[in-house]
């Protein structure tokens, strides 16, 4: 997928304007693009108009409407789009109560690393995580991860021709899979193949 670009961007102004159907538009696209894998994990597979949102909420909260400022952002979030051959995720740990997630993020340490996806008949692929930054620390884990997963082409071969899709964590201290991903999310992962 190619990769956002500024004159691709709504201004200030306009986003203001439009904001409100532009997200319910998002919001009903990403209804195909999310699963939870398991009770506390949800995965966000991001694509240009998921990006596009996430870079117009930021220049509209930050108030950004100068070219530096603006080529940031995309520098930020351009590397979130996949780029026909991978997948990228938004993983977020969801615990609600600020306390259990405190002691949940210690034991989950490397929980990115154990993120995986499989096609049917092929072997499971595993996350590369947080290609950006360092996401944990000697004591705990992050709330959110960056995960890219790479297919090849008989692994998309085989999605098109009807395969199965699962998803799955299987770290020590979350163990969790879908044995296949809804046929919605399945169809909107193909499209993202190029």
């Amino acid at each position: 997928m190619l990769k956002l670009v500024e004159s691709e961007l709504l201004s200030l102004e306009r986003y203001a304007r439009e904001r409100t159907q532009f997200r319910a538009r998002v919001m009903a696209h990403k209804k195909n693009r999310q699963v939870n894998v398991g009770p506390n994990t949800m995965w966000l597979f991001e694509d240009r108009l998921t990006v596009q949102y996430q870079v117009q909420e930021m220049l509209r909260t930050e108030r950004i409407f100068e070219a530096e400022g603006i080529a940031e952002e995309l520098a930020a979030y351009n590397p979130l789009i996949p780029d026909g051959r991978n997948w990228k995720v938004t993983f977020l740990i969801e615990f609600a109560d600020p306390e259990v997630r405190r002691v949940q993020l210690e034991k989950l340490r490397g929980v990115e690393d154990r993120c995986w996806v499989q096609v049917a008949g092929f072997a499971r692929q595993y996350a590369i995580a947080d290609e950006d930054l360092e996401r944990e620390n000697e004591t705990k884990t992050s709330a959110v991860h960056f995960l890219r997963f790479e297919l090849d082409e008989p692994m998309v071969a085989g999605l098109r021709a009807g395969g199965a899709l699962a998803a799955g964590v299987d770290h020590p201290n979350y163990h969790h899979e879908l044995a296949a991903l809804p046929a919605n999310v399945r169809s909107a992962l193909i499209s993202d193949l190029g």
